[in-house]
């Protein structure tokens, strides 16, 4: 009976126990395959920490937050005992046949590298920014637009009482998905994207032709947009493990700006890690099961090196190397579809 390790790796993501829980439903009802989860995303791979995963243990944790297994943004290759002889050793100890690689960019670019290395590895795109390229959709995005919209709702009947432009700023990175989506569904005045960088002009004429139509202005904005004259995108907390630098706070930097050039008054939130937190929508739960059932067909059938990916309304599969390595930005006829309805 072919015996499966699970993980998940990066940012934690909702949607994630419902591929889990998917990958073992189907892979004890239709493949006769069992599983363990390794705990802690790749540290538990090197380290061999993991624990079984029969049915018992994923019941009803589609609806749940986070991920049962834990995840951590540890490298295979990062540390000293890391690298794939190792690897080898703990799979052969606890009789893993292969892996399942829950994670974004970062963590397919590791999986694809194990492939390299003769580790057998197929991935399942995960992330709330949505920039993996390799597939249309991936879970936990629908989740975090549906919570920046709440936020963006809430903020505009603050705005409204006061008579104030209010600044959101939601995550993606260097990708503006989250922004434009949610942005769009909560009529966002302007909405400031990493793909499409507009002038503080532009952004205070936006904002100056809300308040003299007797509105108070939302601008939805990006962390990784940049003004034309910013050399890159605003980051002031140092790096994160992979030595990537943590965006934010690009909010607060455009909020005294927008106030000095049209003298009203500007506040901003900004959103941060609510965005990955709580339950999942009904949409990623659902996507995340359908994820974890292909991945389960995927390892039985031996396509080692393959992607679980969403093309349409179709579940299909793609070479790993397909998503690393490729940040899928937001078309700019999107945007200027967006753009059309600002100010």
């Amino acid at each position: 009976m072919a015996h499966y390790g699970i993980l998940t790796s990066g940012g934690d993501c909702p949607g994630l126990n419902a591929v889990i829980r998917g990958t073992v439903l189907q892979g004890e009802t239709v493949h006769g395959q069992t599983f363990a989860g390794y705990r802690d995303g790749y540290r538990g791979l090197v380290y061999g920490d993991a624990i079984p995963l029969q049915r018992s243990a994923v019941r009803g944790i589609s609806q749940q937050g986070g991920t049962i297994l834990g995840t951590s943004r540890f490298g295979p290759y990062s540390e000293s005992d890391g690298g794939t002889e190792s690897i080898e050793r703990q799979m052969d100890r606890l009789g893993i046949d292969g892996v399942i690689a829950i994670g974004g960019d970062g963590t397919m670019a590791a999986a694809n590298r194990l492939l390299e290395d003769g580790i057998p590895v197929v991935g399942v795109p995960k992330t709330i920014d949505n920039d993996l390229e390799a597939t249309d959709y991936t879970f936990g995005f629908n989740t975090a637009v549906e919570i920046a919209t709440e936020a963006a709702d809430r903020l505009r009947t603050t705005g409204n009482s006061h008579k104030r432009c209010m600044v959101l700023e939601v995550m993606g990175r260097h990708a503006g998905w989250i922004a434009l989506h949610a942005g769009m569904a909560a009529g966002a005045h302007a909405i400031l994207i990493p793909e499409a960088p507009e002038s503080l002009v532009q952004i205070c004429a936006w904002v100056t032709s809300v308040r003299d139509r007797g509105r108070a202005p939302m601008v939805m904005v990006a962390e990784g947009f940049t003004l034309p004259d910013m050399e890159e995108a605003h980051s002031h907390r140092g790096l994160d493990e992979f030595d990537r630098p943590l965006l934010g706070g690009v909010a607060e930097v455009l909020a005294p700006l927008i106030t000095e050039r049209t003298g009203i008054e500007t506040r901003t939130t900004v959103l941060g890690y609510i965005q990955r937190g709580g339950v999942p929508s009904a949409w990623d739960r659902v996507l995340g099961t359908r994820f974890g059932q292909a991945a389960s067909d995927l390892v039985a059938d031996g396509e080692w090196g393959r992607m679980v990916a969403l093309r349409g309304t179709d579940v299909v599969r793609v070479p790993l190397s397909d998503a690393v390595g490729h940040t899928k930005k937001v078309p700019l006829d999107h945007y200027r579809g967006a753009r059309a309805l600002f100010g």
